[in-house]
């Protein structure tokens, strides 16, 4: 007699003989027991998990001749003695026909087998159409079988068996029941695969039967496959052939997991040099780039399962020597290292695919998990920024106070004791990215003192400016400008403030603005007069005042509400505007007539006859303006307090900009 394969030769033929598959026996063997049988059935799932064995079974359980509830068949499995069920076995029964749909996949071939439907079984009590393979069947053939399938005769059972049932008409789905097929345990594979070693009389440590299933991947006809070949190489002792796991990795073609193991080592340490060397090995010892990364996902995807779920965690389907060994590397990583590690390899697994110089690609890959863990996840970024992340600015080497006051025309009044305030978000990247945040300070002013009261003096501008420190939160508007870009080749100079020979001990470096060199200069008895900048700067809030006001005054409400949102800067030559709107929203809201009120307001309250300049500044935050609408009022009440323009508030996030009264222009 020919040799048998083991997957023909224990091949199930009943039901409780099938391994991973029991929702679909149940549900099957309590349908023969009730007779509930339906016209057609749909079997889907993995390759090699049984869906072709199932329908050989339930063919024999319809067609066996020895009555159910007797000795000889105390349940609805079949008797597999009769002639039926060893027809059936053999592939030879008239009334039970096995089509391959990837051959006779044709409208011609579909129309044969739905003329055979129409007459009565030959023999047995139905006529079976077992269709393997059935997503192959063209879109025209079952269109043809769908009159059939849906109005079958009585002694007509279709069994379809597919891998791919996404790729059936949802009308053929719609009129058959559908059992979905799982991929089969690791743990019951291994038992499977134990059981058939001993009655085959082969010596298998745990470790070969694990590799054994694990290559199987949730099939047990491919394990069994892996498992005829590995006895056919495996050496014979005292008369049994013996597998070991080193046997089956040669076989295979597969590399020890020790190696990953010492990769890991390498990334942990990171130390690129033993890396490489570790890859070099394996590609000299004639190992495929893309069977190394395919091998190296499979480890990494083990060691991930290993730290979320546990070494014990049913997700590892691998053995316990195995699951040892992920946990070890699980424990010198976080979730974090290992998906960004996982991640990292599958796109060096896509990329070897379509890559020339598969070998380099991979090495880069390597490369790239050792230098991984240097790279900081964006959410530790913004933590770090969101909480300061930098300290305050150093002393200087006389023991002087830091330097934590703003530059430029933005300070605030000098205080006696200046506090160290959080550095500004430059600093906090920084210190996270281990350099130092460089200042950009516009031009000091100095002011000349009287003897006996404080005096500014210039000091060199050190190498390294540490950043300084955000405007306080009851500054006006346009003290959160930022301050202007000064080139390099006009770096601004440190004033420091000097208290008189009475005070040496208490002498700080400190910045001064032109405002508060305006200020200290007039209590000190200075003769100088206060910079016209430092005058402009202290009226911008009357000013901005005065323009909005008149343009709500003559009927601009919507210019007044998007002027009064903005950012204004006053420079000493010129009044500049950034609107947070389009360039659209500008020209249609800022008219000529809003424009013509703007530059006649501005010459009247500045009394000088200066630019003013409106800018769109779309990425500038809208400030709360006023409510500047002069709105009447409507049955005594405020339009911005009815009920029904609260809601519409509320529900569409608006705000008014204009109100105008029907009832006035009747």
């Amino acid at each position: 007699m020919p040799y048998q394969v083991l997957a023909r030769k224990y091949r199930p033929q009943r039901f409780a003989d099938v391994i991973g598959q029991e929702h679909v026996t149940r549900t099957l063997l309590n349908a023969l027991a009730q007779d509930r049988i339906a016209h057609g059935y749909i079997f889907s799932g993995h390759r090699g998990i049984g869906k072709t064995t199932i329908a050989r079974i339930l063919a024999m359980a319809l067609q066996c001749r020895t009555p159910q509830d007797t000795p000889e068949r105390p349940t609805p499995e079949p008797c597999g003695v009769c002639d039926a069920c060893n027809e059936i076995r053999s592939g030879s029964s008239l009334d039970v026909m096995e089509i391959d749909a990837a051959t006779n996949r044709g409208i011609d071939e579909i129309r044969e087998l739905r003329e055979g439907a129409r007459y009565s079984p030959a023999r047995d009590r139905y006529k079976i159409f077992i269709l393997d393979e059935a997503q192959q069947i063209t879109d025209a053939a079952f269109n043809a079988l769908l009159k059939t399938l849906e109005e079958p005769p009585a002694h007509v059972v279709f069994m379809m068996a597919t891998t791919q049932p996404e790729d059936i008409p949802q009308t053929i789905r719609s009129r058959s029941q559908h059992f979905s097929f799982h991929a089969v345990p690791f743990q019951e594979i291994v038992g499977q695969l134990r059981s058939i070693a001993a009655q085959e009389a082969v010596a298998a440590d745990d470790l070969a039967l694990s590799l054994l299933a694990e290559a199987g991947d949730g099939s047990m006809r491919d394990a069994l496959s892996i498992m005829d070949q590995a006895i056919a190489s495996a050496p014979l002792v005292e008369g049994r052939h013996v597998l070991d796991g080193a046997q089956i990795r040669s076989l295979m073609g597969t590399v020890s997991n020790q190696v990953f193991e010492s990769m890991m080592e390498a990334v942990e340490q990171r130390n690129a040099a033993a890396m490489l060397e570790l890859a070099a090995n394996l590609l000299d010892a004639g190992n495929g780039p893309q069977q190394i990364a395919r091998q190296m996902v499979r480890f990494l995807r083990n060691c991930l399962m290993a730290r979320i779920a546990g070494e014990k965690s049913e997700l590892l389907q691998i053995s316990t020597e195995e699951a040892a060994r992920a946990a070890r590397v699980a424990g010198r990583f976080s979730e974090e290292d290992l998906t960004r590690f996982l991640n990292a390899m599958l796109r060096t697994f896509d990329d070897l695919g379509y890559r020339q110089e598969q070998r380099f690609h991979l090495e880069l890959g390597l490369v790239k998990l050792v230098h991984m863990q240097r790279l900081l996840p964006f959410e530790e970024i913004f933590q770090q920024l969101k909480g300061g992340g930098a300290s305050s600015a150093p002393r200087s080497s006389g023991g002087s106070a830091p330097a934590t006051q703003p530059a430029g025309r933005h300070a605030a009044p000098i205080a006696a004791n200046p506090q160290p305030v959080k550095a500004a978000p430059d600093d906090a990247l920084g210190a996270i990215f281990g350099h130092a945040a460089i200042a950009e300070r516009p031009a000091a002013m100095s002011a000349p003192a009287a003897t006996g009261s404080p005096r500014f003096s210039a000091a060199p501008e050190p190498a390294a400016v540490p950043a300084t420190a955000a405007p306080p939160a009851s500054a006006s508007p346009i003290a959160s400008d930022p301050p202007p870009v000064v080139t390099p080749a006009a770096a601004p100079a440190k004033l420091s403030l000097q208290q008189t020979a009475e005070h040496p001990a208490e002498a700080s470096a400190v910045e001064a603005s032109p405002v508060e060199t305006a200020r200290a200069a007039p209590e000190a008895g200075a003769s100088a007069a206060i910079p016209e900048a430092a005058k402009s700067a202290l009226d911008a809030t009357a000013l901005r005042e005065a323009i909005c006001a008149k343009l709500v005054e003559s009927g601009q409400e919507a210019a007044a509400n998007l002027l009064d949102s903005g950012e204004w800067r006053w420079d000493g030559r010129e009044l500049q505007i950034g609107v947070p709107a389009s360039k659209v929203v500008l020209e249609m809201t800022y008219n000529q007539r809003a424009q013509q009120l703007v530059r006649d307001t501005f010459r009247q309250a500045s009394g000088s006859g200066r630019a003013v300049r409106v800018e769109s500044r779309p990425d500038l935050a809208p400030a709360a303006p006023k409510q500047r609408t002069a709105a009447p009022m409507v049955n005594g009440v405020r339009p911005q307090d009815h009920p029904i323009i609260r809601h519409a508030q509320a529900l569409f996030h608006a705000e008014i900009r204009s109100v105008v009264s029907l009832r006035d222009s009747r």
